[in-house]
């Protein structure tokens, strides 16, 4: 297998992917005028279904889509024309503007909704109970993995929302996890001291997103510099724990040992606390080293070193 072929996949597995989609789309009515028979096209009645579901400004609508501005504004003239849908200045922004379904589109989004089951239990109808389990988790494993494969990888600022987002729930998991619990001080507000450490030119956060929302984190610091190269170090990475076991963790350790090597650092370091036994095993396979306490984290228990080649 050529290196092409390790990072965009086998023929076979491009192919089997191909045949499901083309199977798929034709099964549940996306390729119809009329998505299962509301008078929609399939992007119109997810737009309606996305809105009903979680209504929101339309920045919100075109970060959990991954639609363009143009295609969602054309979108939702359809909505607003047919009356299913309102568009008004968000309150808590006047330059933003929000969309919330109008009573008639709460009446066409719970149609929509009926009709989706019903496919769905015609779909799985003619399988017995042991082929509709195995079914359910063949999709769901496909479902995280497809989601885990267009998960995009950002630089932000550290104390942008998205990243303080991101952060408060990394502090939240660690408090819940660690046996006396976890008090990083500020870490993930305004006024966090460690954030300076984690933006340019000396450092970089970086916040995995799916749909618009924060599904991983992590960051990388300078250490020291030298003329042969400096040292970096990863702190603050986190990994949603409905999205563990996709290997977004280790995509994400990856991303960042290239963002440390593209800050100049021959070596990266980090720091775990023993209760975190799977970030011990996800660094020990990626080829990190123990080495002896380099910091005085008091959480921390074991302390890796990894070169950059």
């Amino acid at each position: 297998m050529d290196d092409e072929q390790v990072a965009r996949g086998t023929g076979d597995e491009v192919a089997v992917v191909r045949r499901f989609n083309r199977s798929y789309t034709q099964r549940v009515g996306a390729l119809e005028d009329s998505f299962l028979g509301t008078g929609m096209p399939l992007g119109t009645a997810r737009l309606l279904f996305e809105i009903g579901t979680e209504p929101g400004t339309t920045r919100d609508l075109r970060a959990r889509l991954g639609l363009d501005s143009g295609y969602l504004s054309r979108l939702l003239r359809r909505l607003e024309t047919d009356g299913l849908v309102a568009v008004v200045p968000d309150p808590d922004d006047r330059r933003r503007r929000r969309v919330d379904l109008t009573a008639a589109g709460r009446r066409a989004w719970a149609d929509l909704e009926r009709r989706s089951v019903d496919r769905a239990r015609d779909l799985v109808a003619p399988l017995t109970a042991r082929q509709r389990a195995r079914l359910a988790a063949a999709l769901a494993e496909a479902d995280l993995l497809v989601r885990a494969a267009t998960v995009a990888l950002e630089r932000v600022d550290p104390t942008s929302d998205l990243a303080r987002t991101a952060v408060a729930a990394y502090v939240a998991e660690l408090d819940e996890r660690f046996p006396g619990g976890f008090d990083p001080g500020p870490a993930g507000t305004a006024s966090d001291p460690d954030a300076a450490g984690l933006a340019a030119p000396s450092g970089a956060f970086v916040v995995a997103t799916s749909d618009g929302e924060a599904v991983a984190c992590g960051g990388v610091r300078t250490l020291s510099s030298g003329a042969g190269g400096g040292v970096g170090e990863i702190k603050r990475m986190w990994v949603h724990p409905g999205w563990r076991g996709a290997g977004l963790g280790s995509r994400l350790l990856r991303h960042l040992e290239g963002v440390s090597r593209d800050l100049g650092h021959r070596e990266v370091r980090l720091d775990t606390n023993g209760t975190l036994a799977e970030a011990v095993a996800m660094y020990e396979r990626a080829g990190y080293r123990r080495i002896p306490r380099y910091n005085d984290n008091p959480y921390a228990e074991h302390f890796f070193a990894k070169r950059l080649g």
